[in-house]
């Protein structure tokens, strides 16, 4: 992709600091398909980061292939671990672009308890005006991608159980604490929009909670390791690894649409990148992206191969 090699130059002084790594370049380049180069966004550097999973990774590769397919000077700044640390990327400028998810940024971010009622639509008008408001970031249009935090078993222990919803687990678990094992990541351990929203929603008694990373929580699950594990609904090792996800029924999660974000003072600057970025968002839907996952975490394709075929099949952009 156009000038990640001299990008990664000049972004090492930069992230040395707060510990963040440059990744390499794709080994392809971008072409123009229906996203046209764009005068204004001609040679503006833009650096787009994202967090540690699968599903940030490739919506910010779809994001780099399309802002190149515009004219801009992408620079790769991917798999920053944890939230707050991609976050604070934004905010101090190492990164002027990252999917963010409206869930996250009202609860973790604005600091708030529960969830906004009214849908998804409420719960995004919320986040924006707060965001732009309290932190002077803007939250660009929001995509149908709706990538909420779950719980899942395996189908077998599903029906074994009569299990459908998490209020299901629930009885369950009151009746056989011993199950109550419950495989979770760091993070959704502790943020308020994550296991205490749970616990708090359906009133989970003493639950043993083992600490994985994100991408060993499906296979631990799978294996009989535990028998309950966080999930995010989207994921393409639902499928692949033949796990039931429980109905969130007392809706203890928010809504988390993905959104790509930017200092608002950026956007000003360069109006012209909300194009680009709002093709990509209105595309991508969570059927898409199950199927997406699944070729990343499931068949062990890389995800920038993966978010490039996305990006060929849709038009959008041209390799060589």
């Amino acid at each position: 992709m156009k000038a990640r090699a001299l990008a990664a130059v000049a972004l090492v002084a930069l992230t040395s600091a707060c510990g963040l790594d440059v990744n390499t370049s794709l080994p392809y380049t971008i072409q123009p398909g229906s996203i046209q180069p764009i005068p204004a966004l001609k040679d503006v550097k833009v650096t787009v980061g994202s967090k540690d999973f699968t599903e940030n990774i490739l919506l910010a590769y779809m994001a780099e292939m399309a802002l190149s397919a515009a004219g801009a000077d992408v620079r790769d700044l991917t798999d920053i671990k944890g939230s707050n640390s991609s976050r604070q990327a934004l905010l101090g400028g190492q990164t002027d672009v990252t999917w963010e998810y409206t869930g996250t940024g009202w609860i973790n971010y604005q600091g708030n308890e529960l969830p906004v009622p009214g849908g998804e639509q409420a719960q995004y008008e919320a986040t924006k005006k707060a965001d732009e408001e309290k932190f002077g970031i803007s939250w660009l249009n929001y995509s149908p991608l709706n990538d909420q935090y779950g719980f899942a078993v395996t189908e077998a222990y599903a029906q074994q159980n009569n299990l459908k919803t998490t209020s299901d687990l629930a009885r369950f678990l009151k009746e056989r604490p011993d199950q109550a094992v419950f495989c979770l990541e760091t993070e959704f351990t502790s943020r308020q929009d994550g296991f205490p929203a749970a616990v708090k929603a359906y009133g989970f008694q003493q639950p043993v909670v083992k600490n994985f990373g994100i991408g060993t929580i499906y296979s631990a699950v799978s294996s009989g390791t535990c028998p309950i594990g966080e999930i995010f609904t989207t994921d393409g090792r639902i499928a692949g690894l033949n796990l039931k996800v429980l109905d969130d029924d007392k809706k203890a999660f928010p809504q988390y649409n993905a959104v790509a974000t930017l200092r608002s003072d950026f956007l000003k600057q360069h109006p012209e990148l909300r194009g680009p970025l709002e093709t990509v968002s209105k595309a991508i839907d969570n059927k898409q992206m199950i199927e997406l996952c699944k070729q990343v975490d499931v068949d062990g394709r890389d995800h920038g191969e993966v978010a490039r075929d996305w990006m060929v099949a849709k038009g959008f952009v041209k390799t060589d």
